[in-house]
Order: C-alpha cells, then structure tokens, then sequence
C-alpha cells in the first residue's frame, strides 16, 4: 500500500490584507492552493484551514458532521486574527462557500466569495453516494488491491452517516439566514456543476441584501471550479473584486 501524501492547512503571508480559504466538503486545502498563490503574489495574504476528517481516509470523516467544522473555520479567522490581521474577507468551495455565508452573518468581513456553494440542498440519498465515490476514490489513490477496496467498501458501505442529515440541517440554517448578510459579495458558479443545484447561485445573489454584490457564470466549469479550465479568469475576477472593498490597510 502506498503512503499519500496528504495536503495540510497552508498560510501564505504577503500583504496586510487578509482571505480566509475553505474547502469543500471531501475537499482539502489543495482546492484552493492555486488561488491562494495567485492572491499572495498580488499582494494579500491568505489561510486556508483543513477540517477534521479531511484528507485522511473517509472512515475518519464520517466521525465528524458540520458543528466541528464551522470550529476549523473560526480557528482559521481567528489565526488570522491571532497573526495581526484585522481586516479579513472570505471565500470558500461547495461547503466552503455556505462557511463563507455563515462567515459572512457571524464575524467582521470585508467581502465574501462563496463559490459553487450549495444553499438548495440536494437528497440524502445522492449525498451518501457522493460519499461512497469519494471514498472509493481515495483507496484507489492508496494503491490497495481491489479485492480489499471491495472488502472495505462492504464495511463502509453500512456504516451509519449521521453528517449527512447533520449537513442537510447546517445548510438549511444558513440558506434561512442569508438575507442577514451585508457584507459585499461575489457569487461564483460554474455553469456546468455537476455536483449542486447551480439555481443556489440565484438564491444567494437575490437574498443577500448586500449594495455591492455580483454574480459571475463561468461556462466552461464543472463543480471544483478553482481547479478547472477557466481557475485564471477565476483568479482574476476574485482579485479584481477584493479590490474593489473597503479595506483601511
């Protein structure tokens, strides 16, 4: 069996401008590496927190549900915080994105950038099976024989996934809370997100009731839009939106 090496929380400082990064759920820091490069060479400095359960094998992750992980994300604000950081905005992947809302309505932001963020859920069915691929997927990259994948798989498969409801509950709490945020916004969704209901962009754009707020389609995307073919526009549109803030520093 191969050892992974396995991605870990990253800060790159640069400026005294700070962005808070998140994953995704059955993400990792990796997600969101790229653009965090780009930010740092543009002057900002970013944190990117990796939740509990992440990155290790997917027995692990069902041992946690969402309360652990809104705690991962206000560590991360807080260590920013904690490095003299006062002014921090925040943008987030899938999961990610609906953190950056709950960021958004619960702490001092400057702006927000929820990207691919699911606020209309989708069934619970669909959601363990994302789960089951995705742990499939990650003993495939451990090189384990397939007969022992199979075996594994059996065992995961009736293992009890009490996340997926607590998930289910968690975004339901935040699309209800959205119309609280003022902060300014970047809505961000590719066109082709075969992972969430893309009208949740729409949801999100028309709820928040912030003055400055925009809502970007990249056509040629699926749903891990940071690592996709259009990632440069990306990083370009998110730079020339932290620009456009308020910020003192």
């Amino acid at each position: 069996m191969m050892k992974v090496t396995q991605p870990r929380p990253f800060t790159f400082e640069a400026g005294k401008r700070a962005v808070l990064l998140l994953h995704g759920f059955t993400g990792n820091s990796a997600d969101v590496r790229m653009l965090a490069r780009f930010l740092e060479k543009k002057g900002y400095t970013s944190h990117a927190p990796q939740y509990k359960g992440h990155a290790v094998p997917p027995e692990e992750l069902v041992k946690y549900g969402p309360d652990d992980w809104w705690e991962d994300v206000q560590a991360g604000y807080n260590h920013l915080k904690e490095l003299g950081y006062d002014e921090i905005a925040v943008g987030g992947l899938s999961l990610g994105g609906v953190f950056s809302l709950k960021v958004g309505y619960t702490l001092p932001v400057k702006g927000i950038i929820p990207m691919c963020a699911p606020v209309n859920i989708k069934g619970e069915e669909e959601m363990h099976q994302g789960v089951l691929d995705y742990a499939r997927k990650y003993k495939r990259h451990e090189k384990k024989p397939e007969e022992q994948i199979e075996q594994e798989m059996k065992e995961f498969e009736g293992t009890p996934l009490p996340t997926i409801r607590q998930l289910q509950k968690f975004n339901k709490d935040v699309r209800a809370n959205i119309d609280m945020i003022y902060a300014p916004t970047l809505v961000v969704q590719a066109r082709h997100d075969e992972m969430i209901d893309t009208n949740s962009a729409n949801i999100i754009y028309e709820e928040i009731q912030s003055d400055l707020k925009e809502l970007n389609w990249y056509e040629e995307s699926g749903h891990v839009i940071t690592l996709d073919k259009e990632r440069d526009q990306l990083h370009e549109d998110v730079y020339a939106f932290l620009e456009k803030l308020d910020w003192t520093v």
